[in-house]
């Protein structure tokens, strides 16, 4: 290592590297061959930014240099080099990069070790502590940058992994980073050319930029952009290999959609969905979008707008000559290419995930239970007509129903299974399978055997607004007034359990208790095991949206109702004989709030169930005092 020089300085860590540092040097040794990966993924960013650069500025050091990272080891000192001629760093640079994290990486990675009882290296460089992992094997590190900027002087920061590093200027010509680390004694396996080499292969083949170890004339590296090969000539297994690198998921993605074509847009893609939503903080990418290449060159590293917003869950690799290398954001919104290059992408997606779901149902499962809200977004979000719209995605639309048990159905499933007199596909509106399937509303359904779909996820209730048809079939909310419903129930029966009088007087109880939270109190013709249910006037406004803002916390109001009774139930029968013998019983009032609240809280709409208990408590006490009266 350098000799100190008046320029040198000594600077402590933080505290979070330094308890990073300390676990990483101690406690983590399964897997250390994690570290090239790191350090080679390192250098390819630092190649794609200069490579970048070069685009807009002819005035940089070194211009004619090969892009390129050289790896050398030397067996009996013990060392490795890894070289690049990147974009470089300066000392501000080096300093910030080397010497601190900005942001909370560390932290959020110690935190993340404190709960495994095997920590994996694994996690390492999916918090943006890639770097750090070199002490793993290494007793010294020395880091020799300089910039691309001509007048930049190169520096250098060396550190032993302890609690201190030092920076000072150095000599070094040409452009770009040079690591220099001394292994430890345990860690000698990795002074091997062969070694690295084998480490190259398995983590770093998919860098697109030459790795060369040693003496060797030829890189290491296959460089191999796959998603310029036709889909004939790249295996399963190489497409998770790809998968792997671009993403660091250990788990296979769920599909893969490979686009090669050279009209009506020059297109070569790859497109992964991956097999969970929820990949948290030990997702390796930072943010959505896909990787975005013109000419080879990576020219965004998250573009957002080559897909529409609601497959932001889909990683991947897009590279067209059609877009300029210029390209900014609104480049690529506005350009007639980037527009053709959505459709395109979208298109095959979706039609990929609907072959997906004709050809392996559990599989599509999968895919719909960790992705299916982000369809839901699209139809709720997108209009209906030509290019990919709501009409495309209906057939990928999946639903629990009041005959799918806990499997699901599509819109196509459902219309194939309708009676040849039904008129309207039906849907309930829930919190969850479980509270819906008691929903009141399906009295009348489950007595006549019709299947109503439950829309059960909070965007449902904007699926449902955008939704109003499906091949000719309307969709129809069960808790509409206004619906019309053949065999409705008979009035003679009820009649027999209880005399108009007494309904009409136990009506006007109703009326008087509810006052103006209820549109209106009325007998109901579809009830049959449910004492009453909550109906929507037909005039009532975005009746679906009212649960939606309960949800989010905005300020809610309960929207007023029609309360319908079910005149044969045996609690409104024996409520009907005590307004009538005994009017001013207590009970009659507090059984009127619950039975109306409890009809709130399967509508999911009750502002604050816990209100709801004292009143439980008063008809329970009511109830074990008359049980224990006639004991």
């Amino acid at each position: 290592m350098s000799k100190e020089n008046p320029e040198t300085k000594s600077y402590t860590f933080k505290a979070e590297i330094q308890q990073l540092l300390n676990i990483l040097v101690h406690s983590l040794y399964t897997d250390r061959e994690i570290f090239l990966r790191e350090l080679l993924s390192n250098a390819s960013d630092a190649l794609n930014r200069i490579q970048f650069e070069m685009l807009t500025n002819p005035d940089v050091l070194d211009p004619e240099v090969e892009l390129a990272i050289h790896v050398e080891v030397d067996p009996e000192a013990k060392t490795i080099t890894v070289s690049d001629t990147g974009i470089g760093m300066t000392r501000e640079e080096i300093a910030r990069d080397l010497g601190t994290i900005a942001h909370s990486g560390a932290a959020d990675f110690i935190k993340r070790l404190e709960t495994e009882r095997q920590p994996s290296v694994e996690l390492i460089g999916q918090f943006g502590v890639g770097f750090y992992s070199v002490f793993m094997v290494a007793d010294q590190v020395r880091v020799i940058s300089r910039s691309y900027r001509p007048e930049a002087e190169a520096v250098e920061w060396v550190s032993s992994g302890g609690s201190r590093y030092r920076l000072a200027s150095a000599e070094k010509s040409g452009r770009g980073t040079r690591i220099e680390i001394k292994l430890k004694e345990d860690a000698a396996e990795f002074a091997s050319s062969w070694r690295l080499e084998q480490i190259i292969r398995k983590h770093s083949d998919y860098v697109a930029f030459p790795i060369y170890v040693g003496d060797r004339q030829d890189p290491v590296n296959r460089q191999s952009a796959i998603w310029r090969h036709s889909p004939a000539e790249v295996s399963a297994e190489q497409y998770d290999d790809f998968y792997k690198h671009l993403t660091l998921d250990p788990e296979k993605p769920l599909l893969h959609v490979h686009l090669v074509s050279d009209a009506p847009v020059d297109l070569r893609s790859i497109l992964y969905v991956p097999a969970k939503r929820d990949r948290g903080f030990l997702s390796l990418r930072a943010d959505h979008g896909l990787k975005l290449y013109i000419h080879n060159v990576l020219i965004q590293e998250y573009n957002k707008d080559l897909l529409p917003n609601y497959l932001r869950f889909v990683d991947g690799v897009v590279e067209s000559e059609d877009l300029p290398l210029n390209i900014s954001r609104e480049t690529v919104q506005n350009s007639p290419a980037g527009r053709r290059i959505q459709r395109a992408l979208t298109r095959k997606l979706v039609s990929q995930l609907e072959t997906l779901a004709d050809e392996e149902p559990e599989a599509y499962a999968t895919f719909w239970n960790e992705f299916g809200p982000f369809i839901k977004e699209g139809v709720a979000s997108l209009p209906a007509g030509d290019g990919a719209t709501k009409d495309d995605l209906l057939p990928l639309l999946r639903f629990h129903s009041s005959r799918s048990d806990q499997s699901l159905v599509s819109l196509a499933q459902y219309k194939e299974r309708m009676a040849g007199d039904q008129a309207a596909i039906y849907y309930v509106l829930g919190e969850d399978l479980r509270s819906v399937a008691r929903s009141p509303h399906l009295d009348y359904f489950r007595a006549h055997d019709v299947e109503v779909l439950y829309f059960i996820d909070p965007i449902d209730s904007f699926v449902a607004v955008a939704l109003q048809d499906y091949e000719g079939k309307p969709l129809k909310n069960v808790d509409d007034a206004g619906l019309e419903l053949p065999d409705e129930v008979e009035a003679d029966a009820e009649a027999e359990a209880l005399p108009d009088a007494e309904f009409n007087r136990l009506v006007g109880r109703f009326v008087q208790v509810l006052g103006d939270r209820v549109v209106e109190v009325r007998r109901s013709k579809v009830l049959t095991d449910s004492p009453c249910r909550l109906v929507s006037p037909d005039d009532a406004p975005a009746r679906e949206m009212s649960r939606v803002y309960r949800m989010l916390g905005q300020e809610f109001e309960a929207p007023k109702r029609i309360l319908e009774i079910n005149r044969g139930h045996p609690i409104i029968v024996n409520l009907a004989h005590l307004v009538t013998a005994q009017p001013d019983a207590g009970v009659i009032d507090t059984t009127i709030e619950q039975l109306f609240e409890n009809q709130l809280l399967m509508e999911g709409l009750h502002p604050n169930p816990a209100d709801m208990i004292p009143r439980i408590h008063q008809l329970m006490t009511t109830a074990t005092a008359r049980a224990a009266e006639g004991a």
